[in-house]
């Protein structure tokens, strides 16, 4: 059986609450990290050889890099507020320092780094935002970190899916490196669920079912996706969300549907 959920843990000193890394994943290229930080503590983290993307899941904060200051960003409170974050890109061989001007929850995506880019904020301005899918498949799409903005090896996109709703969906997977069909990407998705007493259904499975899960996810969990498709259903009564996180040897998208469930493919095309 795979071990592909991870809850979280009592707060550390740091405010540290979730940690995954490619050793405790067993795999090349994703990190995630979740930080409960209280008004007035600090943050100071150093990238070493790591591009990272913040993402102020909610709360107020002043951020600052080795040669770049954000100040007093931050506009939600909770991730249902339903609007995009603020997030900030920070290359490799730098630091970040976070000070927390309200409470603040604070996810940080992490990816090897090549030093191309500078440190840059990524406004609420700049998230694209799309609806996807259509009847109990819609969701709706916050592009904090995608394809056609700079990075080295980052994709990070959240997703807000209504209860009842599935999302991931149709099925889909990008664990083989067969470009230009399908890339090879690890993703983690970092699951929260209002109210939070609620759970999400998320499935990983292959074509051959060597792998197979069925986990039922709740309020601050992660889902690591290491292959196989992955599809995610809220249930009635409890909205869901998730902020997922893409690397890879490639910085690119390309993924194959379940051939089985095609025909709901289809169908979104011809809406």
């Amino acid at each position: 059986m795979a071990n592909l959920l991870i809850k979280p843990h009592d707060r550390k000193e740091n405010g540290n609450i979730l940690k995954v890394t490619p050793e405790s994943a067993k795999w090349d290229y994703v990190g995630f990290e979740v930080y409960s930080l209280k008004e007035g503590e600090e943050l100071l983290n150093k990238t070493i050889d790591k591009e990272v993307c913040l993402v102020l899941l909610s709360g107020k904060a002043n951020v600052h890099t080795k040669e770049q200051s954000f100040t007093n960003i931050g506009e939600r409170m909770s991730v249902f507020d339903g609007i995009p974050p603020y997030s900030v890109y920070v290359p490799n061989d730098d630091q970040y320092e976070v000070k927390a001007l309200t409470d603040v929850e604070l996810a940080v995506c992490l990816a090897p780094g090549k030093g191309t880019y500078e440190a840059r904020l990524i406004p609420p301005a700049k998230v694209g935002v799309e609806g996807r899918g259509y009847g109990k498949m819609e969701r709706t799409i916050h592009n904090i970190l995608p394809e056609g903005e700079l990075a080295d090896s980052l994709l990070v996109v959240e997703v807000f899916t209504p209860e009842g709703n599935t999302s991931s969906y149709p099925p889909h997977k990008h664990d083989e490196n067969n470009l230009d069909e399908e890339s090879y990407l690890e993703e983690t998705y970092y699951h929260e669920i209002n109210p939070d007493s609620g759970f999400v259904f998320q499935r990983v499975y292959k074509d051959d079912r060597t792998l197979d899960e069925t986990m039922a996810v709740e309020h601050r969990n992660v889902v690591m996706v290491p292959e196989g498709y992955h599809p995610v259903s809220a249930v009635p009564g409890y909205h869901s969300y998730y902020l997922n996180v893409m690397a890879g040897p490639v910085r690119t998208w390309k993924f194959r549907n379940d051939p089985d469930h095609e025909w709901l493919f289809e169908n979104v095309m011809k809406k």
